[in-house]
């Protein structure tokens, strides 16, 4: 069975949140995922997943810096990430706060190792965001995206 990681940053909350919803839609195309603090992830745990769902608030346009160092660190599985399933989720303080550059700066790092990343053609196109709290339209992209990130990894890692 494939096996996911979902790994967030969160100060406030609003991006945990998101996490967990993302974990909704995952589970429910039986799919095993853990979701996790990015302060309860070891590097070496990277190995052991098929697909990598990244979370962070935006920081001055870019990812927390515990999401960032993980990401910096991870340059150690360097070519070992390879199609293997990527995204990314986002929240924000305000529209325009920085959710899009937030997302692609977390991509680059996935699509560096490799990765397989997930679009999304009708929703959020690079991956999930909020704006403070998830309201009903994040919450639905946010569980649309688990499923989609499933699916994926099923396809390409089952």
């Amino acid at each position: 069975m494939v096996k996911i990681l979902i790994c967030y940053y969160s100060r406030s909350g609003n991006t945990k949140k998101m996490a967990y919803l993302i974990q909704q839609g995952v589970m429910k195309e039986d799919v095993e995922v853990d979701t996790k603090s990015v302060k309860e992830v070891k590097l070496d745990d990277l190995k052991d997943y098929d697909g990598f769902i990244f979370g962070s608030p935006t920081y001055y346009g870019g990812p927390a810096a515990p999401i960032k160092d993980l990401l910096d660190r991870s340059i150690k599985f360097h070519g070992k990430l390879q199609d293997r399933v990527g995204g990314a989720f986002s929240s924000s303080a305000n529209v325009g706060g920085g959710n899009e550059t937030t997302i692609l700066s977390i991509l680059q790092s996935l699509l560096i190792h490799g990765m397989v990343v997930c679009g999304d053609s009708s929703g959020d196109h690079y991956g999930p965001v909020a704006i403070e709290k998830p309201d009903k339209r994040a919450e639905r992209n946010c569980i649309r995206y688990g499923r989609r990130i499933a699916r994926l990894t099923k396809e390409l890692r089952g």
